[in-house]
């Protein structure tokens, strides 16, 4: 993969860590701990209508689900960055972690966070 592609892949992903980011930022909180990790803000209300009540703790159920599809890109986007900024020799970026053969460029270009190429992609 030539380093023209990798830098615009790059820079794909940095944008979309961003927005992801900014997006968690409107009902989570980072958890200083842990690394990629985001905890949902809960409703804290002392006094209040049962209806209201009900309704803020079934938005925080489904806060939590979106927290945890976005916590999840987040990191395969990170794990990317990483095997981008630190390749190693058994993670290196644009390879697929199941067959070790060449993610190809439509793919990554698509989905720059892939893991897994076409073919290893579909068997899951």
């Amino acid at each position: 993969m030539n380093q023209t592609l990798i830098e615009k892949l790059k820079n794909k992903l940095e944008e979309e860590k961003k927005s992801l980011q900014k997006e968690l930022e409107n009902f989570a909180t980072k958890d200083k701990k842990l690394k990629d990790n985001w905890d949902t803000k809960y409703p804290n209300r002392e006094d209040g209508d049962k209806d209201e009540e009900a309704d803020e703790i079934q938005e925080y159920d489904n806060s939590l689900s979106l927290e945890y599809s976005l916590e999840s890109r987040l990191k395969d986007i990170n794990n990317a960055l990483e095997k981008i900024e630190h390749p190693k020799d058994d993670s290196i970026y644009g390879v697929c972690e199941n067959c070790g053969e060449q993610i190809s460029e439509e793919r990554l270009l698509v989905y720059p966070e892939a893991k897994t190429c076409l073919k290893c992609g579909k068997k899951k």
